[in-house]
């Protein structure tokens, strides 16, 4: 991720009042497969063509834990995060914390025209690439916050879902923001139509993406 670091929500908010929703206490292992017509990351089309991704989570008393592998980085190749986090809700405000780890095993060599010669970015192994995630929500309204633990970069999103409907704006620290419209036809397939509208430093392809997005639950 190029010094990318992933995706899911949280933040955490507890409350002794009456009506406090404690997550069931049952264990669950989920699998999930998916794959799109890009690696849409952010605002960005990683550069990598279509991407094919897995998901294996382990969940328990709102406790979970999983391994996420994907393909679709045209600069850092594939891709294995690790993460664990915590979340809820209480009636209709939710919350989410979680810790994300990043590895890249065998970056994309490319050619330098200064060094005349192909080059690749360095690897990075479980810890090097980490990231705090924390969400928190009421009703259709989410804000997601990341930030990363190794340099001072941290993104956010504030995102609404309406039915089948969700619009979002995201934000890099001190660089470019965009906005998502996407639409589930159902659960297993979506639409995504992504574009740049603030590109401070004029180094990000700011077109208009369309990003079409299959999941498959592997029960």
């Amino acid at each position: 991720m190029k010094m990318k670091q992933k995706l899911v929500a949280s933040a955490i908010a507890l409350s002794a009042m009456a009506g406090f929703a404690v997550p069931a206490a049952h264990a669950e292992v989920a699998a999930t497969i998916g794959a799109g017509n890009m690696y849409y990351w952010r605002g960005t089309d990683l550069g990598g063509g279509a991407s094919v991704w897995g998901d294996l989570k382990f969940s328990e008393s709102g406790f979970y834990t999983g391994i996420w592998g994907g393909s679709g980085d045209g600069s850092m190749g594939q891709e294995y995060d690790l993460y664990l986090g915590y979340g809820g809700s209480v009636g209709d405000f939710k919350y989410d914390l979680s810790y994300w780890t990043y590895s890249y095993p065998d970056p994309v060599s490319k050619y330098d025209a200064e060094e005349g010669e192909y080059v690749a970015p360095d690897p990075l192994s479980p810890g090097d690439a980490q990231e705090i995630v924390a969400m928190i929500g009421y009703g259709p309204i989410a804000f997601t916050y990341y930030d990363n633990i190794d340099t001072d970069y941290t993104y956010m999103t504030l995102a609404a879902t309406f039915g089948d409907f969700t619009a979002k704006y995201g934000k890099h620290k001190e660089g470019a923001s965009h906005v998502d419209l996407s639409y589930a036809y159902n659960e297993k397939l979506s639409f995504t139509l992504g574009k740049v509208v603030d590109d401070v430093d004029g180094t990000v392809a700011d077109e208009a993406k369309f990003v079409v997005g299959f999941t498959l639950p592997i029960k």
